[in-house]
């Protein structure tokens, strides 16, 4: 028999985090790989230029 491995809770470990006033974040979106949540970054940014938006790999739900 061929063991099933559970898919892990966080396929998506890139995301894009806006900055918020009083130290709070909020999770604009999550991706499987660097480049396609650079490229989503890159976008933001020529729409809302103001907003302050960073990517960061969350590795607490491997």
């Amino acid at each position: 028999m061929i063991p099933i491995s559970k898919p892990k809770s966080n396929s998506h470990p890139w995301c894009i985090i806006r900055q918020l006033a009083n130290m709070q974040r909020l999770v604009v979106a999550r991706f499987r790989r660097r480049n396609d949540a650079h490229a989503y970054l890159q976008i933001l940014q020529q729409l809302l230029s103001a907003a302050s938006d960073v990517i960061v790999f969350d590795s607490t739900s491997l």
